[in-house]
């Protein structure tokens, strides 16, 4: 039988298996020797049929690489016959060329890097892919104490509310514009971050372009703190920890958490180039179940604090315990005069089908990269999703779990106020809110009618020249 190479898979060497002096070998160590060598099995024993056991996995320092570190720490790569070595990155830009150029066998990886890198967009085209979901959630959005104030002064009503739209923002930059000031500077970590398109999507709501009526740049998340205290920003949306540090700083405030702006919205994946799934389809699949044991063990409550432990190393996170228990404990804080309020699903790694790879969110990223020029020739974004989430190599990998798999690839956004049930899977999954702050639904059947409705946007392209490959 054929794997997805198209390459008959390594089998059991008879003639090795009877080269004993004629002893007869037991059944059960047939068994465990086939089980190791079947890419579906629970277990690859050891690391025999594994193309590749030796891996450098690439991440940023930030509460979310924890899948990753923590399969590494806790021994599950080993269990599967990896051996892992994790490498801290200094930038996005550092993990997505690591990969591209072979440097790291994978990554942790913006949800939306996998697509840019396979389409080309900031980089030279490498088709990439990603067969596992690393968490929902984990982002937010934070300013200056100055900033915060002037938007309590702008609009109290605005920012009493919860969740926080951008409304008083938008006040104070048509104040600004009035006055003849400069436009305020924002960052985000990459121009095809989940942060990226959070903020866009937050701002413009409001009313707010954010490509005319503010500055936004890219900063490396650990940078992000220092450039506020700095005053070189005003304020900037970034993954955890580096919104508490500001916090608990006393520097900044946070507005928004990700969470709030889309309930339990994909965050960061596990991205390879294609070529090397390819070369290492049974390697491929031991990793992603070894991450799959690690983010199960992760979203027990009673391991969270020793998940907070392990990543808050200097050779990881390099933040103190105090500010990374606060989110990933299930609490978030927005100012230092406040009490930390209950959010227990800012982080989550394994509930709500977390680890699985839907198509529907790369198309969701995709109708983003469109609104914002980001993608400058018409696709089929379907047809790209289907070639860079890779669901069916997540399916063929969790064989042998027991764990419930959906048995669709999209589903809709923005339907579910409160918890759900997915029935269209193996066994029901139990799944978390999935609403947008402001009733938005995204359908992934009808993106282009999504795209089309927006009324803040920048297409480098007209829309019926997208309708003519999406019909």
């Amino acid at each position: 039988m054929n794997d997805k190479t198209g390459k008959e898979p390594k089998s059991v060497d008879r003639r090795s298996v009877l080269k004993s002096g004629g002893k007869l070998i037991g059944a059960a160590t047939l068994m465990k020797a086939a089980t190791a060598l079947v890419p579906g099995g629970a277990w690859a024993a050891g690391s025999e049929g594994l193309e590749k056991t030796d891996l450098t996995l690439g991440i940023i320092p930030l509460t979310d690489c924890a899948p990753l570190v923590i399969a590494h720490e806790k021994g599950y790569f080993a269990k599967h016959g990896i051996k892992s070595q994790i490498s801290k990155e200094a930038s996005w830009a550092n993990i997505r060329d690591k990969v591209s150029i072979g440097a790291l066998d994978a990554a942790h990886m913006l949800a939306g890097m996998p697509i840019a890198s396979s389409l080309g967009i900031g980089a030279i085209r490498k088709p990439t892919i990603t067969s596992y979901s690393m968490d929902l959630n984990g982002n937010g959005i934070t300013v200056s104490n100055e900033l915060y104030d002037r938007m309590v002064e702008a609009d109290p009503e605005a920012m009493a509310e919860r969740p926080l739209s951008a409304r008083a923002l938008k006040k104070v930059i048509d104040a600004d514009k009035a006055a003849g000031k400069n436009a305020m500077t924002f960052a985000m970590v990459f121009p095809v971050s989940t942060h990226n398109y959070e903020i866009r999507y937050w701002m413009a709501d409001a009313g707010i372009d954010p490509d005319k009526d503010v500055r936004l740049i890219v900063i490396p998340p650990p940078q992000m703190v220092a450039n506020l205290t700095a005053k070189n920003i005003d304020g900037y949306c970034v993954g955890e920890p580096w919104n508490e540090r500001a916090v608990i700083a006393g520097i900044g405030k946070t507005l928004v958490t990700n969470h709030e702006i889309w309930n339990n919205n994909p965050e960061k994946v596990v991205g390879v180039n294609l070529d090397w799934a390819e070369k290492n389809p049974n390697t491929h699949m031991a990793m992603i179940r070894a991450l799959v044991e690690a983010a199960q063990w992760m979203d027990q409550p009673e391991n969270r604090l020793e998940v907070v432990e392990i990543i808050s190393r200097k050779s990881y996170v390099n933040a103190p315990v105090d500010v990374v228990k606060m989110s990933m404990t299930g609490t978030f804080r927005y100012a230092i005069d406040e009490e930390p309020r209950p959010m227990p699903d800012f982080n989550v790694f394994y509930r709500y089908a977390a680890t699985f790879p839907w198509r529907s969110h790369a198309v969701w990223f995709m109708s983003q990269m469109v609104r914002w020029g980001q993608i400058e020739e018409p696709l089929d974004i379907v047809k790209a999703a289907r070639e860079i989430y890779r669901p069916d190599i997540y399916r063929e990998a969790v064989k042998g779990l027991g764990i419930p798999v959906p048995t669709i690839d999209m589903k809709t956004e923005g339907t579910h106020a409160e918890g759900w049930t997915l029935d269209e899977a193996t066994s029901p999954i139990a799944m978390g809110p999935d609403r947008f702050f402001n009733g938005d639904v995204f359908n992934p059947g009808k993106v282009l009618s999504y795209i089309d409705d927006f009324e803040v946007k920048n297409l480098a392209f007209a829309m019926d020249e997208l309708s003519k490959l999406n019909t």
